[in-house]
């Protein structure tokens, strides 16, 4: 248990901070997930759209410090491989 007040701080920012970057992986998930359902339907224009939308939010999980640069780069690069062989 932390024992410092200094410690005790760094505790409660770090609850904050896990319970924001949850929030925000899990948004990312979900419009990952919506790319994903539209490439399982069949639909191009909708995937294209989905892929569209799920971009800048895993751009912005990286700044955000939720996600590695490379790791968006590789779901990005797949998932547009995957919307590109559609149709």
């Amino acid at each position: 248990m932390a024992n410092t007040p200094q410690s005790k701080k760094r505790a409660r920012q770090n609850t904050k901070r896990f319970d924001v970057n949850r929030a925000r992986r899990s948004r990312i998930r979900t419009f990952l997930r919506k790319v994903e359902e539209a490439i399982a339907s069949g639909d191009k224009a909708a995937a294209q759209a989905a892929l569209r939308a799920a971009q800048p939010e895993l751009m912005r999980g990286v700044t955000k410090g939720v996600f590695h640069k490379n790791t968006a780069a590789r779901k990005m690069s797949r998932l547009s491989s995957r919307v590109k062989a559609l149709g």
